[in-house]
């Protein structure tokens, strides 16, 4: 599976593949075409609830990650972690996030689901 992160800020370079913006909604002060992200798929983004709740604390983590996996059960966000899990394999994709915690956001939960479902 070759699937990387990239905070949504960074600069876009050639070894990123498919750009596929993770977050529920989309960043404050980032224009698209600088962005260059390849597809929004914010139904794979935690439920505005979940995100509140985390509200980027780290003693919510492991928690955050449990609700996170258990709401990703759910049909409408299956097809897109099943989409998500074929193109990995297929090819290079980035998860790009908005968030300023680089090992604590929606883009590592998602990695790391997918790498622990194999």
């Amino acid at each position: 599976m070759s699937l990387h992160m990239k905070r949504i800020y960074e600069r876009p370079d050639g070894s990123d593949g498919l750009r596929i913006l993770v977050d529920g909604s989309w960043p404050w002060g980032c224009k698209p075409d600088a962005a260059r992200v390849d597809v929004w798929w914010r139904d794979l983004a935690p439920s505005t609830q979940l995100r509140t709740w985390f509200g980027s604390d780290p003693g919510r983590w492991s928690e955050f990650i449990r609700r996170y996996r258990q709401e990703l059960q759910e049909p409408d966000k299956q097809k897109f972690l099943v989409a998500l899990r074929k193109l990995s394999r297929q090819n290079t994709v980035t998860l790009v996030f908005a968030a300023g915690e680089p090992d604590k956001n929606v883009a590592t939960a998602l990695a790391g689901i997918l790498n622990a479902e194999g």
